[in-house]
Parts: structure tokens; C-alpha cells; sequence
């Protein structure tokens, strides 16, 4: 094997590891492959194809996770999936920087939702009387808003990915109170299907360079699947604040690259 095949199944474990943990493979993985000689965009599309290996790893990591939550993930699965590959098919035919220029705030949305989560569900609950035998004349609206929001997550997923995990994170932890392990692994299935829908069209139309593609799978398949079990012993607070900190940082880095 070759020292940047090497290097890159490396990065692919560490990319596997924070992935399955926070959504931010992409901090490691993408600027991995442009260290390996790769052009920005086989790089981007590349690295899309790649954490594939996340979502098979973190799934076989999780079952104890998702046990029970196949009715909630047939819910998921399809509207994050079409939002992945429209996003692959604007990546493929819009100008990237008008997209560029609205990633940060989406990134930034996001990690600020996760870290202001509790404060929200309160917010929810005393606009709501879970009492009252009317239904909540809002509960559609809002049920509605959170599915356009997850469509979204999808399309910026099969654009870019880097940070898609941490607003998936953010929303599903929104939706309802549940560990922080469970909320973790449902989002790496509903990431996992933008990832794979936008994989589907840049395996057919885009330029994918697959023996780098393959490093990164092999080894983001290892560390994904030790993520979950890391995540179940972690306390969720200092790891919901890690996560949004770290979101933040990511959302200035990429402000700054695309007003430079």
C-alpha cells in the first residue's frame, strides 16, 4: 500500500471515529484528500462517496441504539434521501458560490440549535398543553417546518456534508427527549441516506477517484463502528457542547474560505 492510500485509510478511521460521534467527518476526511494531491471538487466528490463506510459502520455499532426506531426511520430515511440527491444534482449543475456563501449559516444554525436545545424544548412545551383533549392547532405547522428544516440538512448533505451531522443532531434532539446516544445513531441512518442518495449521482456524472474513495471507506467503516460505544459512556452535556463549539468553529472556518 501505498504512503497516501495509508495515510488516507488513517484519516478515514479518525473521520469514522468523530463522524459517528458529532457529524463533523468531513473536518478530517476532506482536507485529507486535498492533502493526497486531489482537485477541491473530485476531492468533495470523493469524499461524499467515502463516508458511505460511516453509515455501514455506525448502523452495525448501534443496534442496541436503534432497537425500536425502524417506524420513525422509514419516516426519516425518504426526505432525507431526496434532499441528498438534490443536493448532489445542484453541486453538479448550479455555481457554487451563491451555495458557498449560505453553508456557514446553515453550519452555524445548526451547532447553535444543539447548543441551545433545552431552551427550546421548554419554549415548545409552554406553547403547548399536553392536557388539553383539543389537538395543538400549531403541532402541524411545526411538524411541517421541521421536515422542510430536515429536507434541507438532506440537500446541503449531498452538497458539501461537512457539518450536515451537527443540524441533524440539532433537530433530532429537538423533535423529542430521548439519550443522546439514541438521537446520535438515528442521525447517522437519516445522514447516512443524504450521503448515500448523493453518492448514486456522483458514482454516474461526477469525477470520483475511487482507490482514494476505497482508502477512506476501509477505514471510516473502523472507526465508525467504535464511535457508538464511545458515545454511550461520554455524558451528554459536555458532548452536546463539544459538538455545538466545534460546529461554530467549523461554520467560520468555512465563512472564511468563501468570502476569501
Amino acid at each position: 500500500m501505498s504512503a497516501d492510500l495509508l495515510w488516507l485509510v488513517l484519516a478515514g478511521v479518525g473521520a469514522g471515529l468523530v463522524g459517528s460521534m458529532t457529524g463533523l467527518a468531513s473536518l478530517i476526511s476532506y482536507p485529507a484528500l486535498l492533502a493526497a494531491g486531489l482537485p477541491p471538487l473530485v476531492a468533495n466528490v470523493t469524499n461524499t462517496v467515502s463516508l458511505f463506510g460511516i453509515t455501514v459502520g455506525s448502523v452495525a455499532g448501534s443496534q442496541r441504539e436503534l432497537a425500536g426506531q425502524g417506524a420513525r426511520l422509514v419516516r426519516l430515511i425518504p426526505v432525507t434521501a431526496v434532499g441528498g440527491a438534490i443536493g448532489a444534482a445542484l453541486l453538479l449543475s448550479a455555481p457554487a458560490g451563491v451555495f458557498e456563501l449560505v453553508v456557514p449559516w446553515m453550519v452555524l444554525l445548526g451547532a447553535v440549535l444543539l447548543l441551545l436545545r433545552d431552551r427550546i424544548r421548554v419554549w415548545s412545551a409552554r406553547h403547548s398543553d399536553p392536557h388539553s383533549l383539543q389537538p395543538d392547532p400549531h403541532a402541524r405547522r411545526r411538524r411541517g417546518a421541521w421536515f422542510v428544516a430536515l429536507l434541507g440538512m438532506g440537500i446541503y448533505g449531498g452538497y458539501f456534508g461537512a457539518g450536515a451531522g451537527v443540524i441533524a443532531l440539532a433537530l433530532l434532539s429537538i423533535e423529542r427527549v430521548e439519550p443522546l446516544a439514541v438521537t446520535n445513531a438515528v442521525k447517522n441512518v437519516a445522514t447516512g441516506a443524504a450521503n448515500a442518495a448523493g453518492s448514486i449521482g456522483y458514482v454516474l456524472l461526477a469525477p470520483v477517484d475511487y482507490r482514494a474513495a476505497v482508502a477512506v471507506m476501509v477505514g471510516s467503516l473502523v472507526g465508525a463502528f467504535i464511535g457508538p460505544a464511545v458515545v454511550r459512556v461520554v455524558p451528554e452535556t459536555p458532548m452536546r457542547w463539544a459538538v455545538g463549539v466545534c460546529g461554530i468553529g467549523l461554520a467560520l472556518y468555512l465563512a472564511a474560505g468563501a468570502l476569501g
